[in-house]
């Protein structure tokens, strides 16, 4: 179940950020009246869903599957002296946390303004800081604590 549960994690991030991607740059040149639902709107969506996922998957791992997790949060105090422990015990988790609060309430806000420039506008700024979230909060190749591209392929 781990390893499975891991693999999904990982390869749905990719959906997550070319969705966080395609939704700041869309949002930009989306001039949809506020009560009609456009492009953003759309690609804002499949953004929401794809970081609830990512949500849903990287707290199983946190809390109940994840052997390195397990003894992580077993010896909090010694993880947080070794930079790769530590981020997947803290900065990970709390990136792609705010990732998602930021996602959500900037979908809130472009669902609530009235005009298309003030709708544009919040949501290309919060998609865009949910999506910096994102690229800073991911294991990336050659960090001290990245991993693979797509998992399983080796790449």
């Amino acid at each position: 179940m781990y390893t499975t549960i891991l693999t999904l994690h990982s390869w749905l991030r990719w959906l997550a950020f070319v969705a966080g991607v395609v939704a700041t740059f869309v949002a930009l040149g989306d001039s949809t009246p506020p009560p009609a639902k456009g492009r953003a709107d759309r690609w804002g969506l499949i953004l929401m869903i794809a970081l609830d996922m990512q949500l849903l998957l990287g707290l199983l791992l946190y809390f109940f599957v994840s052997p390195n997790m397990t003894e992580i949060r077993a010896n909090f105090g010694a993880a947080m002296k070794d930079p790769v422990t530590r981020f997947w015990a803290v900065e990970h988790i709390t990136m792609m946390l705010g990732a998602v609060i930021v996602a959500h309430i900037g979908r809130v806000l472009g669902r609530k303004s009235t005009s298309a420039d003030t709708k544009k506008m919040k949501l290309f700024v919060c998609f865009g800081i949910a999506t910096v979230f994102m690229a800073l909060g991911m294991p990336w190749p050659g960090l001290r604590a990245g991993r693979p591209l797509l998992r399983g392929l080796g790449i």
